[in-house]
C-alpha cells in the first residue's frame, strides 16, 4: 500500500472516528510519542486505547492539510516512508494546532507515530484531559492521594 493511500485510509478512520479501522493500520509494536510524556506509548492494545480517549477528547477535531515522503524514524534512525498530517482541534475550549507525524512499514501500517501541538496552553489542557481519560479507561494508575 502506499504512503498516501495508508495516510488516506488513516484520516479517513479518524475522521469517521472507527477504531476497528485504526486497528487495521497499526503495526503490532507501533509507538506512539505524545507531546505530554517523555516516553512512548507502546503497543497496539495501548495505542488503541490512547486513540479512543483522543477521540473523545478532542472538540471539532479536522485535519486541514497533509504533506508525504520520507524522514528518519526515532525507533532505529532508518529513513521510513511518512505523512505528515496537519490538524485543528479544542480541549476545554482552548484552541490547539498540532502535527500528526506518521512513519510507515513495508506494508503501509503505522509503525511509528508521533504528535506535536502549540501553544503551551493547549497543551496542558490536552495533557490533562487525555491523562483523566487514560485513568478512566484503566489504562494507567490513578496518582496515590497526597503525590
Amino acid at each position: 500500500m502506499s504512503t498516501v493511500v495508508a495516510a488516506e485510509r488513516f484520516r479517513a478512520a479518524v475522521d469517521s472516528r472507527e477504531l476497528a479501522a485504526l486497528d487495521d493500520l497499526f503495526t503490532e509494536d507501533i509507538r506512539f510519542y505524545s507531546p505530554v510524556k517523555f516516553t512512548p506509548f507502546e503497543g497496539k492494545p495501548m495505542v488503541l486505547g490512547l486513540f479512543r480517549v483522543l477521540l473523545r477528547t478532542f472538540e471539532d477535531f479536522r485535519y486541514v492539510g497533509d504533506h508525504t515522503g520520507t524522514a528518519e524514524t526515532s525507533t532505529d534512525g532508518t529513513s521510513a516512508p511518512s505523512a505528515v498530517l496537519l490538524f485543528r482541534a479544542k480541549v476545554a475550549g482552548k484552541e490547539i494546532h498540532g502535527i500528526d507525524l506518521l512513519h510507515f512499514d513495508d506494508a503501509g501500517r503505522i509503525k511509528e507515530f508521533t504528535v506535536m501541538v502549540r501553544p503551551q496552553s493547549a497543551v496542558q489542557a490536552l495533557s490533562e484531559a487525555v491523562f483523566a481519560g487514560l485513568v478512566a479507561d484503566g489504562l494507567v494508575p490513578a496518582p496515590q492521594s497526597g503525590q
